[in-house]
C-alpha cells in the first residue's frame, strides 16, 4: 500500500501543508540539498523519494496522521457497504424467490430487477466521471477532520468504489442464496406479464440474454418448449395438466443471468473503479502546486547569504511581535516526547489534576486517547486551560502541529493551549532564541489557540530580546 499512488498523493499533500509554516529559504536549501545528494547517487529525485527522505529527516515513528485518518475513513466506509450489500443481497433474494406453492416465481421479475442492477452499477461509474457528488453533506456530517482540495476532488470515485463493492457482495451473496434455496427448497419458476407476448417472442428475447453462456453451459439456455410450457396466467384451469417437473428447470438459467449481467459487470467497474483512483491519484499529483513548487527548489541552486531583508552585515530576522504569557493557573498539564522526565518543576507539578504523556515513544492510539481523557477532564472543570511542556532546546515539529489540529476538534471551543518550553537546566530559563523558535511556532499555530509561557524560576536569568517579555 506504501507504493500506491493513492497514498503517495495523500503523503505529499499533507508533507506539503506542513511545509506551508516554514520559511522559503528553508525549503529550498533543504530541497536543493535533498536534489544535490540524489546527483550524488546517480538517483532521480521523484516524490517517492522525496518522501522517504522526509520520513527519515523526521526520525522515528513520524508520519502523516491526516493521509492515515482519510484512508481509515474510506476503508469504514466500503467495510459498510460491503456489510450492507450481504445482508441485502440475502434479503433481495429471499424475496425474488418466494413461493408459497400457489403462485410460481416470475422469470420476468427478476429478468427486470438484473436489468435495474446493470443500470444501476452502470450509473454509479457514470457518477464518478462526472464528478457529481449528491452524498457530499452526508460525507461531512461523518467526517470531522476538514478535507483539503485534494480529498475533495478525490471523493467521487472513492465513493464509486465503495459502491461498487458494496454492489459486488450484494450480488455474490444474491447468487450464493439462489444456490441455497435451490438446494433446500423445491422453487417453480414460470413467466408472465400483461402484455400480449406470445412464447416465441418470449424465447427469443431469453436466447439473446443467454447467448454469452450458451457455448459454455448449453442447459442454462432454455429452449421453446420449456418456454411454452411455463407461462403461467392469472386464472387458468389448464394449469393443472402442465408438468410440474418442468417448473424447476429454470434454475439454471437464472444463476447464470444473475452471474453474468449482475455479478460480472459490478466486478469489471470495481476493478475499473480501483483504475481511475490511482489514474487520477497520479495526475492529481502531477499538477499539484506543492509538486510545482518542489520541482523548481530542487533545480534552482540556494544562494546562502545568512540574510532575509538587507544589508549583508544584518544578522536574519529570526523575532516575532508575539509575546510571552503570565502562567496561568491550569489543572491540566501535557508533556510532550518526554519533556519533564525524570520529573516536572515543582510549578507544574503541584496541584494538577491530571498530567498526562504525548509524543515520542507514544502510539498515535495512545496519543489519541490522552486527548480525549483531556477533553473529558476540560468539560468537567472551569478552567480551560492546558499546560503542553516541550523541550525549549528542541524545535517544533509537524508531529506537535498534528496534535494541537487534533485537539482542536476534540476539545472545547474556548480552550487555550500553553506552551511551556523547559531548559536543560529547570532553574534557569531557556536561551532567547529557543523561546523566539517557539514564539514563531505559536504564531502559525494561531495565538487564539496557542500561547507561549515560561515557569518562575531562582537564579541567573539570561538577557532577552525586546520582543521577549514575561
Amino acid at each position: 500500500m506504501k507504493d500506491h499512488p493513492l497514498r503517495l498523493l495523500l503523503d505529499f499533500d499533507a508533507c506539503a501543508q506542513r511545509d506551508n509554516g516554514q520559511a522559503p529559504a528553508f525549503l529550498h536549501r533543504r530541497d536543493r540539498k535533498f536534489a544535490l545528494t540524489c546527483e550524488q547517487q546517480g538517483v532521480t529525485p521523484g516524490p517517492k523519494r522525496w518522501l522517504a527522505h522526509m520520513n527519515h529527516l523526521s526520525g522515528p515513528g513520524a508520519g502523516t496522521s491526516s493521509s492515515k485518518q482519510t484512508l481509515r475513513f474510506w476503508r469504514r466506509i466500503s467495510s459498510g457497504f460491503m456489510a450492507a450489500g450481504a445482508v441485502f443481497g440475502i434479503l433481495t433474494m429471499l424475496g425474488l424467490l418466494f413461493y408459497d406453492g400457489g403462485q410460481r416465481i416470475n422469470v420476468t421479475v427478476i429478468l427486470a430487477f438484473v436489468v435495474f442492477q446493470l443500470l444501476l452499477a452502470l450509473l454509479t461509474t457514470v457518477q464518478s466521471l462526472a464528478g457529481w457528488q449528491p452524498w457530499r453533506g452526508l460525507l461531512q456530517r461523518f467526517h470531522n477532520n476538514p478535507e483539503s482540495d485534494v480529498s475533495a476532488r478525490l471523493q467521487p470515485v472513492l465513493m464509486a468504489r465503495a459502491a461498487q463493492l458494496g454492489g459486488l457482495c450484494f450480488t455474490a451473496s444474491g447468487l450464493a442464496t439462489l444456490l441455497v434455496m435451490v438446494v433446500l427448497q423445491d422453487l417453480a419458476f414460470g413467466w408472465s406479464t400483461t402484455l400480449d407476448t406470445d412464447a416465441s417472442r418470449y424465447y427469443g428475447l431469453i436466447t439473446a440474454i443467454a447467448a454469452p453462456w450458451a457455448w459454455l453451459w448449453p442447459a442454462a439456455v432454455p429452449d421453446l418448449a420449456l418456454v411454452e410450457a411455463t407461462r403461467f396466467f392469472r386464472a387458468s384451469a389448464s394449469e393443472a395438466t402442465l408438468n410440474p417437473v418442468r417448473w424447476g428447470q429454470w434454475w439454471p438459467f437464472i444463476a447464470m443471468l444473475w452471474t453474468t449481467w449482475a455479478l460480472l459487470p459490478r466486478l469489471v467497474l470495481f476493478v475499473l473503479a480501483g483504475v481511475l483512483i490511482r489514474r487520477k491519484a497520479r495526475l492529481l499529483l502531477t499538477s499539484h502546486p506543492a509538486m510545482r513548487a518542489l520541482m523548481y527548489r530542487m533545480e534552482t541552486p540556494a544562494l546562502e547569504t545568512g540574510n532575509e531583508h538587507n544589508d549583508a552585515a544584518d544578522l536574519p530576522d529570526t523575532t516575532t511581535d508575539l509575546k510571552l504569557q503570565p502562567l496561568p493557573d491550569a489543572k491540566i498539564v501535557l508533556c510532550w516526547a518526554g519533556a519533564g522526565d525524570p520529573e516536572l518543576p515543582d510549578a507544574l507539578s503541584t496541584g494538577k489534576s491530571l498530567i498526562a504523556k504525548a509524543g515520542g515513544k507514544m502510539t498515535l492510539a495512545e496519543d489519541r486517547h490522552t486527548l480525549e481523557q483531556i477533553a473529558t477532564e476540560l468539560a468537567r472543570g472551569s478552567k480551560r486551560s492546558v499546560l503542553l511542556v516541550t523541550r525549549s532546546w528542541e524545535p517544533p515539529t509537524g508531529e506537535l502541529e498534528d496534535l494541537l489540529a487534533s485537539a482542536r476538534n476534540l476539545w472545547p471551543e474556548d480552550t487555550q493551549v500553553v506552551l511551556v518550553p523547559l531548559a536543560t537546566n529547570i532553574e534557569r530559563e531557556p536561551d532567547a532564541h529557543q523561546v523566539q523558535q517557539w514564539l514563531r511556532f505559536a504564531r502559525r499555530a494561531g495565538p487564539e489557540f496557542v500561547t507561549v509561557s515560561l515557569i518562575p524560576v531562582h537564579g541567573a536569568v539570561p538577557d532577552m530580546d525586546e520582543g521577549v517579555t514575561q
